[in-house]
């Protein structure tokens, strides 16, 4: 079995803005969207530091098939996936502290 991947959105702090990505190690990734360790990024741009959403898998190749398929999709259906699993929209990376 290959490495697993998560798929994670980030929001900005008046969830306005939305950012989708995968990852195989989401607590560092986070960390890296928090700290704009990539300053001329989106996220950095945009300021979304806020975790969101965030799904598993147990390879890698899924969780990318998933975030094209999110990614695809419309603002509804982000905001849907969002609230089913996080209704208040709290940043799910204070576990990570």
């Amino acid at each position: 079995m290959g490495r697993g991947g998560c798929v994670y959105i980030m929001a900005n702090v008046f969830n306005t803005i939305l950012y989708t990505g995968v990852t195989s190690e989401l607590e560092n990734r986070v960390w890296q969207h928090q700290n704009n360790f990539y300053p001329n990024s989106f996220t950095a741009k945009y300021k979304c530091h806020k975790l969101v959403y965030f799904n598993p898998f147990f390879s890698i190749e899924e969780a990318i098939n998933e975030e094209k398929r999110i990614k695809g999709g419309s603002r509804s259906m982000k905001i849907k996936l969002i609230t089913d699993l996080n209704p208040t929209w709290m940043d799910l990376s204070i576990s990570f502290r």
